[in-house]
């Protein structure tokens, strides 16, 4: 923390001391429950992959425990606690808890703002169906649920160390926390992070020696259809691109597409932006003006564009997401491999064994 956070921001920051410091101390209750849970988030406003790095988990752990992802559903019309199905409307549920269940239909998503009733619901649930570990998507702020295990998320291009707090910066948590994470993973890395640059994060963040520190990179996927039936797939093929994002850093995407099409053209809204007739209209002129490009987007928007009525046919039959994956990156160094021959199962394996150890 520096001037700007100390002095310029003093109340925002004296009110984040406070509520931890009554939290740490006992004064405001916490609450665990016999169900195990891994939170997963950050201390930034978006853009550290909260969502990948959940489904990521659900991977590597459905076969070990039966699992439920609790969301609160940011930015959806419903209110209070809601179960999530893969017929729903993105607007009652929030675009990330559907893409979620959509990917993973047979585990439990359910979302709601208040974590501890959603808690509750789950504990309530009959043996044969209650799940025996939760996911919590984004809440590491949310401190009257005491997790089992903190997995808090770094952004490789914006180290919270060199941030600040909001309105100045990013950060909307005290950059200390991160010492109250059990497994921090350092994510978006591009590149093969030696034995010596991983020491330096560690050194950086001032984790304890009970803290473990993962990297992960993205890998992308082939292109899928938003709209399945009118989806022309020879557009799969073609050599150039428009792109339209509304995520809150779409950098890793944009460098790997200009490495596959010639994107002629990047359309970038805020995060979970809700696409408007305005907007379908300029994508329409610009597939109009690109006429054998390939309209992309983000698996996130996909979910919100999906739902959209009167979208025209030139670009239901153009329009693709790319699917996004995180991947544990192992330490070359320390296993002695070329670059060329790294088996990245080794860092999502190491990241399972670490993670049930922690859940035992």
């Amino acid at each position: 923390m520096n001037f700007i956070d100390h002095i310029l921001l003093l109340p925002y920051y004296l009110t984040l001391r406070i509520r931890h410091a009554l939290y740490d101390s006992g004064k405001k209750k916490s609450y665990a429950y016999d169900i195990p849970v891994i939170c997963v988030g950050n201390v930034t406003v978006g853009g550290t992959g909260k969502t990948p790095h959940t489904e990521m988990l659900v991977r590597l752990l459905k076969e070990d425990f039966r699992i439920a992802v609790i969301s609160r559903g940011y930015h959806r019309k419903s209110k209070g606690f809601r179960e999530v199905s893969v017929d729903d409307d993105f607007r009652m549920t929030g675009d990330e808890p559907l893409q979620i269940k959509r990917k993973f239909p047979d585990i439990t998503v359910v979302t709601d703002s208040d974590r501890c009733r959603a808690m509750d619901r789950l504990s309530a649930l009959p043996e044969e169906t209650r799940p025996t570990l939760v996911i919590l998507d984004d809440g590491f702020q949310y401190r009257r649920l005491r997790p089992k295990t903190n997995i808090v998320l770094v952004n490789s291009a914006r180290p919270v160390f060199e941030d600040h707090l909001l309105p100045f910066g990013r950060l909307r948590d005290l950059p200390c926390r991160i010492r109250k994470a059990d497994i921090v993973i350092v994510t978006k890395v591009h590149g093969l992070p030696n034995t010596q640059e991983r020491n330096e994060w560690r050194r950086r963040l001032k984790l304890k020696e009970n803290q473990s520190i993962f990297f992960s990179g993205i890998s992308f996927d082939r292109p899928e259809p938003i709209f399945t039936q009118e989806s022309d797939p020879r557009y799969i093929y073609s050599k150039s691109a428009v792109l339209f994002t509304g995520i809150a850093d779409n950098t890793p995407l944009t460098r790997y597409l200009v490495s596959v099409y010639d994107v002629k053209h990047t359309l970038t809204f805020a995060d979970h932006h809700n696409f408007s007739r305005s907007d379908l209209k300029t994508i329409a002129s610009l597939a109009s003006i690109y006429n054998t490009s390939i309209i992309l987007t983000t698996e996130k928007d996909a979910q919100r564009m999906g739902h959209l009525s009167k979208v025209p046919s030139i670009l239901k039959s153009r329009m693709f997401y790319v699917p996004i994956r995180p991947i544990i990156i192992p330490d070359a160094d320390a296993y002695g491999w070329d670059p060329q021959d790294i088996d990245y199962n080794i860092g999502s394996e190491t990241l399972k064994k670490e993670l049930i150890c922690r859940l035992s």
